[in-house]
């Protein structure tokens, strides 16, 4: 899966650079919510996968397991439909990593997460993009079921 995640920042880097050097990044698809809904989706990769390393139970151990392996895919399989379509975004955000306290505040991140990505959805209409913006969205939700409920 490592490998997985470095092949797609490598790529984002790459797209990023051909933007630039096409002059692309004036174009209003290229960024707005949607660049902003997958970095927040980037940043939850590393975000679990340090709750992931500092938890101290096993359930949870392998529920952020399951979360940051599933997402890398999902995320990527998403952008480039998105960009098949629109063209190459840019103008990605960079958050900060947060310190794992306690089960509980995994659960709030990850509700938050949710909540922010439901607001910046609406960015795109077409089915086969909301269509995999929900299988994210799925994940999300089974990722809190096996935090709240299978200790």
């Amino acid at each position: 899966m490592e490998n997985n995640l470095s092949k797609t920042i490598l790529r984002v880097i790459k797209e990023q650079e051909y933007s630039s050097s096409n002059d692309e990044e004036d174009n209003p698809k290229t960024n707005g919510n949607f660049c902003k809904l997958i970095s927040l989706l980037f940043h939850s990769i590393t975000q679990v996968h340090t709750f992931h390393f500092q938890t101290k139970t096993y359930s949870e151990h392998k529920a952020l397991q399951k979360y940051y392996e599933g997402i890398v895919d999902l995320v990527d399989g998403l952008v480039e439909s998105y960009q098949g379509k629109y063209g190459i975004i840019s103008g990605y955000e960079n958050y900060n990593i947060d310190r794992y306290k306690n089960t509980e505040s995994t659960i709030k991140y990850l509700s938050e997460l949710y909540s922010k990505i439901e607001n910046l959805r609406s960015c795109c209409k077409d089915s086969f993009i909301q269509n995999q913006i929900d299988t994210i969205c799925e994940l999300i939700n089974s990722t809190n079921y096996k935090l709240k409920f299978l200790k």
